[in-house]
């Protein structure tokens, strides 16, 4: 019976993968039209106005390869996590800011996303996950406590004991022992990969299944050095590399290292954090941005880092593209690394590597030109930034001054 189970079971996943695969890019007009994995959306922006089938999860490349050194996966991260459309007005001041994400921290990692860049800043006696305006927070640009979005952080890795997950930290904390303490009250200090065994000078990180086996689920980086030394957290560019974030990096053919950063190809450091965003988040132009754009990125930031593959892809609205989108990049970057194949779903598990499986691989070819994209569907959207009331006339020089100012 369990032998007979096992197989039902198999056949079942394997119907809902090619299900999904041969629906990718079919038109669609509710959300139930595109199976597990799809929602159903658009890209006016590149003349794709009516809806169809748009991937909105990732694979996890561990569940193809497993046993191989942290730094030789690929992973999806979510720039500005916390800033996300529709987030409650905790402070009671109607918010004047830009927005980077869709849905919850909760959702951005059930769906794949295994990276999270967060602000974290001293405001009301307490630190919260806020934009900047020259440096401080405001209750106009602030978002929530950070020990609210590291609960669920602490949620996500208590259910899924197999999964690491990566914070990076643009670091604005003053208070002694501020971060310590935050990431204490969040019962996140359990799964923290200790300071003192990560590797120096460019080394291999530890296999993903020693990182599981023993708890060391949760990697820590932060922009102040100074907490290395006074609380035990990894100083950000002393471990990865960085590209430029912002509008520079996002420049055709060109992948500069971030000047806090070691040149891309220095091989000093073993992971590599490649940005993809522009400066001001558009949230209509985001599925033409990780479409061919991106996939060429990809290629220019490997070569420029010595052909060494990006550990993080770092992007604002994760799900919008014109099909495939950020998890179709990744699919392939995994593929190349992890077994020389041209998507992570042809690696054998065992197999010599160049030995890949037959899988379908669907056309995501773009187009041009066009205005906004919507979204509809399985995946679990909070709302749409075109939705959010503007902010009275009065604010408006305030916010263009924000906008200029605010730190990516």
């Amino acid at each position: 019976m369990m032998r007979t189970c096992t197989s039902a079971a198999f056949l079942l996943i394997t119907a809902l993968f090619f299900a999904a695969e041969s629906q990718l890019l079919d038109s669609c007009s509710t959300a139930s039209d595109c199976p597990l994995g799809l929602y159903c959306g658009n890209c006016p922006s590149l003349a794709k106005s009516q809806p169809f089938c748009i991937r909105g999860q990732a694979q996890i490349p561990t569940s193809f390869v497993s046993g191989l050194p942290f730094n030789k996966y690929s992973w999806l991260v979510t720039h500005n996590a916390f800033s996300i459309v529709d987030a409650p007005l905790l402070t009671g001041a109607q918010r004047v800011t830009f927005y980077n994400q869709e849905d919850s921290v909760t959702n951005q990692l059930r769906n794949g996303v295994r990276g999270l860049m967060l602000d974290m800043y001293d405001f009301e006696n307490d630190i919260w996950l806020c934009h900047s305006f020259r440096g401080q927070c405001y209750n106009f640009t602030a978002f929530e406590p950070a020990v609210d979005a590291l609960k669920e952080v602490e949620a996500f890795l208590t259910q899924n004991p197999s999964e690491i997950v990566t914070i990076i930290i643009e670091d604005y904390v003053r208070a002694p022992k501020g971060l310590t303490r935050v990431f204490a009250d969040a019962g996140l200090d359990k799964y923290w990969f200790p300071i003192a065994k990560m590797p120096r000078r460019g080394a291999d990180w530890p296999t993903v299944n020693t990182m599981v086996k023993n708890n060391y689920r949760l990697l820590v980086f932060t922009s102040d050095s100074s907490k290395e030394a006074s609380e035990g957290i990894a100083y950000q560019w002393k471990y990865m590399v960085e590209n430029e974030p912002g509008d520079p990096g996002v420049v055709p053919g060109s992948c500069p290292n971030r000047k806090e950063s070691k040149p891309l190809n220095s091989r000093s450091a073993s992971l590599f954090l490649m940005n993809y965003f522009p400066t001001i988040p558009v949230q209509s132009e985001a599925c033409k941005e990780h479409s061919a754009p991106l996939a060429d990125m990809v290629a220019t930031c490997y070569k420029a880092a010595g052909n060494m593959m990006p550990n993080f892809v770092a992007v604002n609205f994760y799900m919008r593209s014109d099909g495939g989108g950020v998890f179709d990049d990744l699919d392939r970057m995994n593929g190349q690394t992890l077994c020389g194949c041209a998507t992570v779903s042809a690696c054998q598990a065992g197999a010599p590597f160049g030995s890949c499986k037959a899988v379908g691989m669907p056309n995501t070819s773009s187009t041009t030109t066009g205005t906004a994209g919507s979204f509809s569907g399985s995946v679990q959207l909070s709302g749409d930034a075109s939705a959010v009331n503007a902010p009275g006339l009065s604010f408006m020089c305030l916010f263009l001054v924000l906008i200029t100012s605010c730190l990516l």
